[in-house]
């Protein structure tokens, strides 16, 4: 049984939703996940109300920034277990084959 995940967070602008579920992941499943997030249409910046949302919650977004999908997607990426689409919009668009061929589900959002 594998002992350590990785998981994917996916949203059109990775701006705020994903950023916030791969900090928590990453703070609250240290020991079994290991999260990523990207953006198939990244706005380039961090919305403040999820860095604050974040930092009320204390935990930390030290540089964190709106990544793109390509960042994920390329040779020597890490190999993905789940992949999970945070917002309508992504889970209409055709996504890039991933490493690792994860399992991938929507969860919903406007």
């Amino acid at each position: 049984m594998k002992t350590s995940y990785k998981v994917l967070f996916l949203r059109t602008g990775n701006s705020a939703r994903p950023i916030m579920s791969e900090t928590i992941m990453n703070r609250k499943g240290v020991s079994t996940c290991r999260a990523f997030r990207v953006g198939s249409h990244p706005f380039g910046k961090v919305r403040s109300e999820a860095l604050r949302q974040i930092e009320a919650a204390g935990l930390h977004a030290a540089g964190a920034r709106s990544k793109s999908c390509d960042e994920i997607s390329v040779p020597g990426a890490p190999h993905l277990d789940f992949a999970f689409t945070v917002c309508n919009n992504a889970a209409r668009e055709v996504c890039p084959i991933w490493p690792g061929q994860p399992m991938t589900t929507h969860l919903g959002g406007a």
